[in-house]
């Protein structure tokens, strides 16, 4: 087991449907196909920019892609949106995502984050989880001005440890996220939270954990 281990922040150690789920009433019937358009446009946005050459940061699209779903989704009412966009700044933490971050550092192994995040939407969401104290660092693409799975992006990781591919273990529920990193020679493991069938199989995960509770087993 390597010494190092770096998360994906959204999807992986913050739930993403928090934020529609402080809502549900509110938002109706509708909710979760609403949040399902968000979270897939948000991601496209980033895609679709980087591969053309363009940036703009994260909240920017967060707030893009919640306008796209609301326009696809008008039962869900636009009143929301301020509401919403406040509650995806300040997202929960997954109850495994704390513990296991604890462990790892009781363990005396290094922690960090890598994301797709601005830094400000980053420091939101592990001030209000509570976590920042388990993290020796918090990597925003930000800097780079591109987004993931550029494997620019990867490389912040090894920068900012003064180490090599090998002595990190990333850690993503995104299974692209898992590909870029074994791709750059990080150790990569799959947090199949939603039990999605496997994909990107040239470059699989060396363990598929179906939450963060047996990361350390």
């Amino acid at each position: 087991m390597s010494s190092i281990f770096v998360f994906d922040a959204y999807g992986t150690l913050f739930d993403v449907h928090a934020a529609i789920g402080r809502f549900r009433a509110e938002a109706g019937p509708d909710a979760d196909r609403m949040s399902d358009i968000w979270r897939t446009k948000q991601l496209e946005y980033t895609w679709t920019l980087t591969l053309a050459g363009h940036y703009v940061e994260f909240w920017t699209l967060t707030e893009r892609a919640l306008d796209y779903a609301l326009a696809r989704v008008p039962s869900v009412p636009k009143s929301l949106k301020a509401g919403l966009l406040d509650a995806y700044f300040k997202l929960d933490a997954f109850p495994d995502a704390r513990a296991a971050l604890k462990s790892l550092k009781a363990a005396g192994h290094r922690t960090g984050i890598l994301s797709n995040g601005s830094p400000k939407m980053l420091q939101g969401a592990v001030d209000n989880a509570g976590i920042g104290g388990d993290l020796d660092g918090v990597l925003s693409v930000d800097v780079l001005k591109m987004f993931k799975p550029r494997p620019e992006v990867y490389a912040l990781v090894t920068k900012h440890y003064t180490c090599k591919p090998g002595d990190v273990t990333f850690v993503s529920s995104n299974r692209w996220d898992v590909m870029a990193a074994v791709s750059v020679g990080f150790h990569a493991l799959w947090v199949n939270r939603s039990k999605m069938p496997d994909e990107y199989l040239d470059f699989a995960p060396e363990r598929t954990l179906s939450d963060l509770t047996s990361l350390t087993a």
